[in-house]
């Protein structure tokens, strides 16, 4: 529901950032070549094809080849780990994951963007078949969506989210790309009323076969079983775990410049 240049979201941070680190390269990434595209690809382009898209637009930025420091808003957090998992040239130095759902959503209750009919069509969508294969192509937020009830389905039939999360066996590059980053960093908004459930923004989860316990990530049988490196990294100190009060995507400007300027520095 946003765009990379709009000047109240994308574009203000933008700015921000270039103001306060003076002579810093910032690219804020386009999928589509105008911002209306740009919008509704967040809502209906494929993921695997969006980090596609991604990859080769850091590859022939002469800027970035020496590494660059990558920051994701939102959903944009987890798709930003999919690059550094699946295109390590250039190298991804640290990931800024603000409120990126890492295991995922199990509802939608506040859509992104201005439009109710199509947030309420989403819903439906995703309450009647997210797993279906044509959903799945085609809908962004299905590719994404993790079923603590029907683990199977989503293990088999998740498109996106079950492919970087190692569901379906490890791909050993993808575990070797991401413990390469120096500091995967993870905001969670402490009154998110968007993100279902909000610790997914920690990388924690639903336990699984119900939707209302959750577990950290440290209980997971992805980070017991180490299936991306994460256990390793946390043990290194590279996983920064941070808290800011507020609901999805609240923050001030004074808590952007204490807490996340200086990973980008």
């Amino acid at each position: 529901g946003d765009s990379c240049c709009n000047p109240v979201s994308m574009g203000y941070i933008q700015k921000l950032v270039e103001k306060k680190i003076p002579g810093i390269h910032v690219l804020s990434l386009k999928i589509g070549s105008n911002l209306i595209q740009d919008m509704e690809n967040s809502f209906f382009m494929n993921v695997n094809d969006q980090v596609s898209e991604v990859c080769s637009q850091l590859a022939t930025d002469p800027h970035l080849k020496g590494g660059y420091n990558a920051m994701g808003f939102s959903q944009g957090g987890q798709f930003l780990r999919a690059v550094a998992q699946r295109c390590p040239s250039p190298p991804m130095l640290n990931l800024i994951s603000v409120g990126g759902q890492h295991q995922g959503v199990y509802g939608f209750p506040r859509c992104p963007g201005e439009s109710s009919h199509l947030c309420d069509w989403i819903r439906k969508t995703l309450d009647l078949g997210a797993y279906t294969k044509a959903v799945q192509e085609h809908l962004v937020q299905a590719e994404y969506w993790h079923d603590p009830l029907k683990e199977e389905d989503y293990r088999k039939n998740s498109i996106f989210l079950a492919d970087i999360n190692q569901e379906r066996g490890i791909n050993e590059t993808y575990k070797k790309n991401l413990m390469a980053l120096k500091k995967f960093v993870m905001v969670k908004f402490l009154n998110d009323t968007m993100v279902d459930p909000p610790i997914s923004e920690w990388f924690g989860f639903y336990r699984s076969g119900q939707a209302k316990e959750t577990i950290p990530l440290q209980e997971t049988s992805l980070y017991k079983e180490d299936r991306l490196g994460l256990q390793e990294m946390d043990k290194a100190g590279k996983l920064v775990f941070l808290g800011v009060e507020g609901d999805h995507l609240h923050f001030s400007e004074e808590w952007f410049d204490s807490t996340i300027l200086p990973f980008l520095q």
